[in-house]
């Protein structure tokens, strides 16, 4: 007897980060960065903010000013940066087109979902809902979840172990080469978004490369989401 279902594509496992990816939101990442150590004293210009946008705290303090996020210091110009984001920011943060549709579709579809950023516990939600997505994705690991944040292979790792699924079964979707970097020590193939603003050099390593959302939808047939099974004879 023929199993029909050995001839369709199989829908993988799907991590997906967010800021950049599902939402457009790096741009005022950066600039919460910069108001916050400047009301520390730090003058550090956006050039320098903005390449690392997809770190979290425990790697963008250290690298901008040489203080870690646990101590006494880091842990206020954290608190301000997120108390600015929310409060200067957030507001006129939205999603990037097509990000609804692309993962609503994916989850009509079978495949698992699952989020791994970098973002805090407490804003997650926030951008969850900016992209209209806060009731498909419900597996979320956060920053605040992880001893390392991106691109140390921590989140990744906490995805799996929710999904349920190996690492070579997933595929993770992301924005910056922190992403792709991240998922490939976890052993995960990512597929990468121009909408984070990174130039496809900078995304090398990735399997693919869409526009953003809406892109990736329209390609969603000929795309790494699906896996085509091995045919027997």
């Amino acid at each position: 007897m023929i199993n029909i279902n050995e001839h369709l594509p199989a829908p993988r496992p799907v991590i997906f980060d967010i800021d950049g990816t599902l939402v457009d939101s790096n741009d005022a990442h950066a600039h919460a960065w910069v108001d916050s150590l400047a009301e520390a004293g730090h003058d550090v210009p956006l050039e320098r903010v903005r390449p690392l946008i997809g770190m979290g705290g425990d790697k963008v303090l250290p690298e901008l000013v040489g203080i870690e996020q646990d101590s006494p210091e880091g842990k206020r110009l954290a608190k301000r940066r997120g108390e600015i984001f929310r409060e200067q920011y957030f507001p006129a943060v939205q999603g990037l087109p097509g990000a609804q549709e692309l993962v609503w579709h994916l989850a009509s579809q079978g495949h698992p979902l699952a989020v791994a950023s970098s973002a805090r516990k407490e804003e997650l939600e926030g951008l969850l809902r900016c992209a209209g997505v806060e009731r498909l994705l419900k597996l979320r690991t956060s920053s605040s979840d992880a001893e390392q944040s991106k691109p140390d292979p921590d989140v990744i790792h906490a995805a799996l172990e929710n999904l349920g699924c190996a690492a070579s079964e997933a595929i993770m979707v992301g924005d910056t080469p922190y992403d792709i970097e991240a998922a490939h020590r976890a052993g995960v193939e990512t597929i990468a978004f121009r909408s984070g603003g990174w130039q496809d050099a900078d995304l090398r390593g990735a399997v693919a490369i869409y526009d953003g959302p809406a892109h990736l939808r329209r390609e969603y047939e000929r795309s790494p989401l699906l896996r085509h099974p091995v045919r027997r004879s």
